[in-house]
Parts: structure tokens; sequence; C-alpha cells
């Protein structure tokens, strides 16, 4: 009885949280002058991140190094994958230019250069320093590319959102303590609910690492679910996509950065990790490009794929962890058919929207 109230809890506080930080996100990029998209890349993604933050610097605080890198990882693969594929879903997705130049391409070399730190089976402090600097550099990065959006952004967005965000009550303490106060309930329901989860797990029985991987990955990425489709539903699309993008360059470089830098001797990570579920995060970091590229939008036949391979990923998992006997097949009808197939869909739709480009 007490896991279920701690699930309705979590669940009714993500919901409220996720309208009131939308809410005033959205109204302070038209009060400030700044784009919804780089709201959704700093305060909505670094916010919502929270969650992770603190369960991976908590378990690498308390030597479970299989939680903290495994939390990071799954919630990037379900970042994108599940929160992504769902908002596609519900309205496809227009994605900014910015994106695809610059902050995707950022997401894969940051994913890229976690694989090559944790080929030696541990990310060292020093190497946790690296990450942790980097972030630095990329948010003063974002600071400097709002500014540099200048007068004309800020006159272009007061025609479009001006009037509403007079209507809302356009204060920016008012907006700011709207944009906290639904950080505060996007934590704390994060955190119910996966107190909940992780309990029911270990009564199945599964292993910390893969705990790690689905349940706590959701679990703390639901506040950028929350976030990201009701900006779907909001028609803040900006928001939504950059959410996602923002969080996981976040994750990459902060999250793991500060729980490398906490841990006394780094964050050992296990094999599997090595040879299977980052390379899964940096494959799905890639397949953005093409997708996003493909007519700058995300179309709902897309997010499907991108949903599909999600179910597929958890039940490999799932698979592997209980030792099933339908793994062998199942992991041949994936290798065999649905990747290649993918592949080709991704090379045919970038090929025919590259086409029209070259001939202008």
């Amino acid at each position: 009885m007490t896991l279920l109230f701690l699930f309705a809890g979590g669940l009714i506080a993500l919901i409220a949280g996720a309208n009131l930080l939308v809410r005033g996100a959205s109204t302070l990029a038209a009060v400030l002058g700044i784009s919804p998209l780089v709201i959704g890349l700093t305060v909505v993604a670094f916010g919502t991140s929270a969650p992770e933050m603190a369960v991976s610097v908590q378990s690498a605080w308390s030597g479970k190094a299989d939680l903290a890198v495994g939390n990071v990882v799954g919630s990037n693969v379900f970042n994108v994958l599940f929160i992504l594929g769902l908002s596609a879903l519900i309205a496809p997705l227009v994605v900014a230019e910015q994106l695809v130049r610059k902050e995707v391409p950022i997401m894969i070399g940051a994913s890229l250069l976690l694989l090559i730190f944790a080929l030696g089976g541990v990310i060292s402090r020093a190497e946790g320093g690296i990450l942790f600097a980097l972030v630095l550099a990329y948010t003063v990065y974002l600071i400097l590319a709002a500014r540099r959006e200048g007068a004309s952004a800020s006159a272009d967005y007061e025609r479009e959102y001006g009037e509403r965000a007079r209507k809302r009550g356009g204060h920016l303490a008012l907006q700011a303590a709207l944009v906290l106060g639904g950080l505060v309930l996007l934590v704390l329901g994060s955190d119910w609910l996966v107190q909940a989860a992780v309990e029911t797990a270990r009564r199945l029985g599964l292993s910390e690492l893969v705990i790690g991987l689905t349940i706590v990955a959701a679990g703390t990425s639901l506040p950028e679910v929350a976030a990201s489709v009701t900006a779907t539903l909001k028609g803040e699309r900006d928001i939504a996509v950059g959410n996602v993008v923002g969080s996981n360059i976040f994750n990459l470089f902060a999250v793991l950065g500060i729980s490398s830098l906490v841990s006394p001797s780094g964050l050992t990570v296990a094999p599997a990790l090595i040879t299977f579920d980052i390379p899964v995060m940096l494959a799905v970091a890639v397949a953005c490009l093409p997708i996003f590229f493909s007519g700058y939008r995300i179309a709902r036949w897309e997010g499907a794929m991108f949903l599909g391979y999600y179910v597929c990923y958890t039940a490999y998992l799932v698979l592997s962890a209980t030792g099933h006997d339908a793994l062998p097949a199942f992991s041949r009808v994936m290798l065999l058919f649905a990747v290649p197939l993918t592949a080709v869909t991704l090379i045919v739709v970038f090929i025919r929207e590259m086409a029209p480009r070259s001939r202008i």
C-alpha cells in the first residue's frame, strides 16, 4: 500500500510540476527576449536533470558505481527514444537548425568521450574533472549565444509571445517562482516514483545495473517526460526538443563529472556497459542527426520507430538479466532484420531530403 501511495503521489507531483515549469519557462523566454530553444537547453534541461544528479551523486558517494553510471546511460537512451518518440507521436516536432548543427554534435561528442573514458574500466576523478569543466564551458557558450540574439530577437519574441506573457502576469519574479516551484515538484515526484519502482524491482530480484539502466533511468527522466510532453501539448516544441538534448549533454558532462569527483576512486564501469549500453547510447545520439536533419522535423512515424526501439532495448536488458531462453532468437532478429531495415530507411530519407537542396 505504501508503494502505491508513493507512485500516485509522485505522478500527481510530476504533472503539476511540469505545467508550472513549462508555463514559467515559456513566459520567461518572452519577458527576457530569449528564444524558447535556449530556455529549453538551459533552465528546463538542467532543472529536469536534477533527479539524475541526485541519484548518481548519492550512488557514487555510497560506492554503487553501477547504479550511478547506469542511471546516466539509461536516462540518455530513454530521453531520445522514449521522450522524443512519445512527443513526436503527439505532434510532429519541428527541430531548430541550431540543434542539428551545434547541440546534437556536442551530444554525440560527449557520448563518444564517455566511451573513451570508460574503455579503461574506470572513469577517474581527473576525467570527471574534465567532464565538469566541459559543462561549465558549454553553459558559458549558451549564455553568450543567448546574448548574441540581440535586440532584434527580443522584438520578435515580444511580438509572438508578449501578449500571452502579459495575460499570464509576465512579471519576472512571478515566472521565476513558477519555474522554481515546478522544478521542486518534478524532483519530489520523481523521487517518490523511483523509490516505489526500485523497491518493486528488488523484490523481483533484478541487479543494480539493470535497475539503474531501466527503472531508475526512466524514473529520474520522468521530469523530462512531463516537461517535454506538456511543452508539446502547449505548442512549445522548441522547449520539448531542446529539453531532451540539453538534458543529455548535462547528464554526460555534469552528472557523471560530479559523480566521478565525489567518488574516492572514480567510477568503476561494468563490462556490459562498455560492450553494449554505452555503444547503444552513442548510436542513439548519432541516429538523431539524419532524423533531425530530414526537413528539420521529427515525424510521427519516426517517433513510433524511436518508441519501438526503446521497447526492444528494455526487453533485451530484461531477457539478458533473467537468462531467458528467448534471448538468442531475439538478438538475431534485431541484428539481422530490425537494425539493418532502420538504417536503410534513414539513409533513404536523408538522401531524399538532400537531393532537392543539392539542386538549389
